[in-house]
């Protein structure tokens, strides 16, 4: 039979409720009886049985009477929900409905202590169970419903027309105690010789380690590391690691961030993500350094909870007195992408316009290092300072990757690039390079709307940018060698690391609001820093018949503008020149792009792609790169940069001195036969 709200059933049990725990079934005729599903159980507090007073029978209320068939319904729903949690790998030794239990997670086997993660929730009703990994770095969560059941919990909930039963399981969730710990309970020792000499090797002194009240503890009778958490030198929370990198924490502490008076009433903070990490910036000469209590995400989250359901970041909330004051903040996590993720919510939440983030130094040939402690164990204190004084943050600009280039353009994330051409000049070509470019400097991810280009070749020509070899063995690659398989495979990891695509494969053409929205999430879910649009014409231009186009292109500009500038992304808007009638091959004008002027008076920056077509002018494989507006003097200029085009690879390199001269000489006279004209 089927266990359901005791609580209601049998008020005068649970008024003589007491220390025993049983399992209560429904008591139905025995003819009618249904079979047990000993899995299924609901559980409740009473007494003994012979404990239990006398009392008057008590009458349920018409809302809690079910019919056979209703109890039938109930059952076969719980009974589908518990059976697709199985198939989850999610597998209990009793099912109890109504409450939330814990339980080892599928996904990450609770890490390297096995600890009880995963909180498992079955409603009464069997209408839908859920369940989430509450570890830091894995974060696995599921949602199921038996087959046929509307998915209307979840518009209840946000609409606030939850019903009892679902009052009745908030109400019975336990409220979080914060402890306030003692130092006399810890029993914390000062660190024995094999610690401190475990700290010398990772290049950490003594008296750092005294500082910052580092001690030992046996605890499961082993001696652990204690790093103590303190406000105002107040004991608030404390976090253990053994030797084998194995973590735990005082449970039922405040979250705050270790290491938090080092950052009172500072201008300048930096934030790690371990406590050795902390302490290696102290030994570069940073005191002014925090770490995150609990590790990083396992990815970016797809929606930023707001700061009553924001328990991952608590820390954050708790110490925002700290952070206020704060106008620049360094985010020098890790460099794998758990690392990258928790930067990127940190920044979400700190605002960033004050965000700085660190680009960690090579270690040796092939390899980078990963944090703070391996720069300070391979290369030194003096290295780790470095990089910290080598920031300056993405407001001078990401630089392209051709110097020729980077005294005129450099990117900077939150503003609007315009690029425009003539057909064929190499628009797409050139901002593809871009990207290329600045995903090698800097690691940025991208999300494209290419149009124009079909899914399999835009990947291919990616892919020879990145490898610099030609993909097919054809004739434009010449003599050149192609890539090889393994070479394939690892630029294939590449482009799904790096970029994502944003395609619209039915017959309707794209709006700009739904380019938008797809490009938002992948900033929040891929932490995405730059966009490009290509081209202009593709998109849907519906527009309401009182509306000119000129209008509706400002009012295009303007929804870019505020999603750049809300979202930290660059955005690259590729749009072709109207007509030219008795164009001379001279690049056309930011002025000429079909639609409006706006597209010059709007952007932040405007770029031409001009390519040499007259053989007599120098060669073909020439391309100008003619920059016509730079809003913000800090990171470029107005002027002209020439590069030389590889067909074989599709890169674009830096066109010689003698090259340049003879272009410019053949526009200049290009631009005096016309002026006798």
């Amino acid at each position: 039979g089927l266990l359901l709200a005791a609580r209601r059933r049998f008020p005068a049990a649970f008024a003589a409720a007491g220390g025993h725990r049983v399992g209560l079934l429904h008591s139905f005729p025995s003819r009618t009886r249904l079979p047990r599903r000993p899995e299924l159980a609901c559980c409740f507090g009473t007494a003994p049985a012979e404990a239990v007073p006398a009392a008057a029978p008590a009458t349920p209320r018409s809302r809690n009477v079910r019919s056979m068939e209703e109890r039938r319904a109930c059952e076969e729903r719980l009974g589908q929900v518990v059976e697709k949690m199985k198939k989850e790998g999610i597998d209990m030794s009793q099912w109890r409905l109504g409450t939330f239990q814990r339980t080892i997670c599928p996904q990450c086997e609770g890490g390297s202590t096995e600890e009880r993660s995963l909180s498992v929730f079955i409603r009464e009703d069997g209408t839908h169970g859920n369940w989430t990994c509450f570890r830091a770095n894995c974060g696995w969560k599921g949602y199921t419903q038996p087959d046929g059941v509307p998915k209307a919990y979840q518009a209840k909930k946000d609409s606030g027309n939850e019903n009892e039963s679902d009052q009745e399981v908030k109400a019975n969730q336990p409220v979080k105690v914060i402890r306030k710990l003692r130092e006399e309970d810890l029993r914390l020792e000062p660190l024995c010789d094999e610690l401190v000499t475990y700290f010398s090797e990772r290049m950490i002194s003594a008296k750092t380690l005294r500082r910052n009240n580092v001690s030992q503890r046996k605890r499961n009778n082993k001696i652990v590391i204690a790093f103590t958490y303190r406000r105002d030198k107040v004991l608030v929370g404390c976090k253990y690691r053994e030797v084998s990198k194995k973590f735990s924490q005082e449970a039922n502490t405040e979250k705050i961030l270790y290491g938090l008076d080092d950052i009172k009433q500072a201008r300048d903070i930096i934030i790690v993500e371990g406590e050795i990490d902390k302490l290696s910036m102290e030994e570069a000469g940073y005191c002014n350094c925090v770490s995150v209590p609990d590790g990083a995400p396992a990815q970016v989250s797809n929606k930023l909870p707001d700061k009553d359901h924001d328990k991952k970041y608590s820390y954050l909330w708790n110490c925002k007195e700290y952070l206020d004051p704060a106008s620049r903040i360094i985010l020098a996590t890790d460099a794998d992408p758990p690392g990258q993720a928790l930067a990127e919510e940190l920044a979400r939440r700190l605002g960033k316009e004050r965000c700085w983030r660190v680009k960690w130094p090579k270690k040796n040939e092939t390899e980078f290092c990963k944090d703070a402690n391996e720069v300070l164990m391979f290369l030194g204190p003096r290295a780790l300072k470095e990089v910290i004084e080598g920031i300056h943050g993405d407001e001078l600009g990401i630089p392209t990757g051709w110097k020729c280039m980077d005294g005129l353009y450099k990117v900077v994330p939150g503003e609007l690039t315009i690029v425009t051409g003539v057909p064929n000049s190499g628009k797409s070509e050139w901002i593809d390079a871009l990207l290329c470019n600045i995903n090698n400097q800097c690691g940025w991810k991208f999300v494209l709307c290419s149009m124009e280009n079909k899914v399999r070749d835009h990947a291919r020509k990616l892919l020879e940018k990145h490898i610099k070899k030609p993909f097919f063995d054809a004739r434009y690659g010449g003599s050149v060698e192609r890539m090889s398989k393994d070479e394939f495979e690892e630029g294939k990891e590449w482009l799904n690391e790096s970029f994502h695509l944003i395609r619209c494969e039915d017959d309707c053409l794209p709006s700009i609001d739904w380019v938008l929205n797809l490009a938002k999430a992948a900033v929040l879910r891929h932490g995405v820093r730059g966009l490009v649009i290509d081209p202009y014409n593709e998109l849907d231009h519906q527009r309401p018949p009182n509306q000119t186009e000129t209008e509706y292109v400002s009012q295009i500009l303007t929804k870019i503008k505020r999603f750049a500038q809300h979202h930290s992304c660059h955005v690259w808007f590729v749009a072709h020149p109207r007509q030219l009638h008795n164009w001379t091959g001279a690049p056309p004008n930011m002025y000429d792009i079909s639609g409006s002027a706006h597209f010059i008076n709007k952007c932040d920056n405007g770029i031409v792609i001009h390519r040499n077509r007259d053989p007599d002018a120098g060669p073909v494989d020439v391309v100008q790169v003619c920059m016509k507006k730079v809003r913000n003097k800090v990171i470029g200029q107005i002027g002209d940069a020439f590069l030389t085009y590889d067909r074989i690879t599709g890169e674009y390199k830096e066109a010689d001195e003698a090259i340049v001269a003879k272009v410019v000489k053949q526009q200049i006279r290009q631009k005096s036969t016309s002026y006798q004209r």
